[in-house]
């Protein structure tokens, strides 16, 4: 379960680190006079957004091994990555917010135009006194014009009589009647171009939202802010989010494999120091005995050289201090314990007498938690049990060791 959590959490923040850089790539194009510097620019701002996530994993390890000035740098490092790329982040999130805003308003209001062309062709159909259609009124108007009275009043410009007057006032109603017949044909063929028109805006661009921003428009109603106000800050949250997300997410989801905690040294290293100061003793041995054994005496000597031994050699790791003071310092007593204070102040005084410089308690505490002491938790205080510190009359005897078996032989 827990290298699934951080697998996806790897994914989630190589997702944020791709936006990132790709936002930084874009906005360094930008800064280009030509194609050439463009690509220079976009190269060297995503270069700086990747070098931004893997900082904090060198400045946390600087930290670790007290590399102040490689730790110092990092920061000044990420400091300067981070500030452009957040600087690049909200160039890109404004535009995009602000140019989507822009064209939403300006499909609203070409659709609220049409709406209201299309409204004001309807109203004035409905203006247009009732009629014939205008290919039928066209039709009477060239029967008119066939009649003796047409000839006689000069087309209706020269009337005399009652006779002349009727059917030229016939003839006007006929033209009027044309004109609204030809009207209303504009007209119905103007609302079927709108009609068109709307239909393909709402395809391309679905349903039209009341809002151009309707996400900014909902918060400034809950907070009671200006809308410029609320696209701001959300600008800036967005921003905020891929940065933060794309600078720490690789380092947090990375903890889930502990990366820089070291692994326990096993039983058998402990068996080996202790097997090694046999041998070195077994060596003095033959020094000491007057028994002239020659060629005994440079046997373990040129063993050190032997190709069989070596392996022996190689598997044991190099001793830590904290093991040394272990070995010279701790011995293994059932039913006793000692307080983690209690025994990091003597391992301080060891530290003194050996003219080395002591661990910090949490780092001492660490290692030497990971000699196989068990510890718990007793009255609010760290203790580790089965433990207890060596009294300096069997220190004194383990020094005057080689001293006594000299004598002795």
């Amino acid at each position: 379960m827990r290298h699934l959590l951080g697998i996806l959490g790897v994914l989630a923040a190589g997702v944020l680190l791709a936006v990132s850089a790709a936002m930084n790539w874009r906005f360094g194009i930008s800064l280009g006079r030509t194609e050439m510097d463009g690509q220079i620019y976009g190269a060297a701002s995503a270069a700086a957004d990747c070098l931004k996530a893997l900082v904090p994993f060198f400045f946390f390890a600087a930290i670790r091994n007290r590399m102040w000035s490689q730790a110092a740098a990092s920061v000044v490092v990420w400091v300067v990555v981070t500030s452009y790329s957040l600087t690049s982040a909200l160039g890109h999130a404004a535009l995009n917010r602000f140019d989507t805003a822009g064209q939403r308003t300006l499909a609203a209001d070409n659709h609220k135009d049409l709406r209201a062309d299309l409204d004001r062709a309807k109203e004035q159909m409905s203006w247009i006194p009732q009629h014939r259609p205008a290919s039928t009124v066209q039709g009477e108007i060239d029967r008119v014009k066939t009649q003796k009275a047409w000839t006689f009043t000069a087309g209706c410009t020269d009337i005399t009589g009652k006779q002349g007057r009727d059917f030229c006032q016939g003839y006007h109603s006929l033209n009027a009647e044309l004109a609204s017949g030809t009207e209303a044909k504009a007209l119905e063929e103007r609302v079927a171009v709108l009609q068109g028109k709307l239909e393909q805006s709402n395809q391309s661009g679905g349903a039209m939202m009341a809002e151009a921003d309707p996400q900014a428009a909902v918060l400034a109603k809950l907070t009671g802010l200006d809308l410029d106000k609320v696209q701001m800050a959300m600008t800036i949250f967005i921003a905020l989010l891929i940065e933060v997300g794309s600078g720490f997410g690789m380092y947090i989801a990375f903890s889930q494999w502990r990366l820089h905690d070291r692994k326990a040294p096993s039983a058998p290293a402990m068996v080996s120091t202790i097997s090694t100061a046999a041998v070195a003793v077994a060596d003095e041995q033959p020094v000491l005995q007057p028994a002239p054994q020659p060629a005994a005496i440079p046997k373990p000597r040129s063993g050190a050289n032997d190709n069989r031994s070596a392996p022996a050699a190689r598997l044991m790791a190099p001793e830590t201090d904290v093991e040394r003071y272990y070995k010279e310092k701790v011995e293994t007593q059932d039913g006793s314990s000692l307080t983690a204070t209690s025994l990091y102040e003597d391992y301080c005084a060891w530290c003194e007498e050996q003219q080395k410089e002591p661990l910090a308690l949490p780092t001492f505490g660490r290692e030497f938690g990971e000699l196989g002491v068990q510890k718990a938790k007793v009255a609010g205080r760290v203790r580790y049990i089965g433990i207890a510190l060596r009294s300096e009359r069997e220190l004194e005897e383990d020094k005057n060791l080689p001293a006594l078996s000299t004598a002795a032989a």
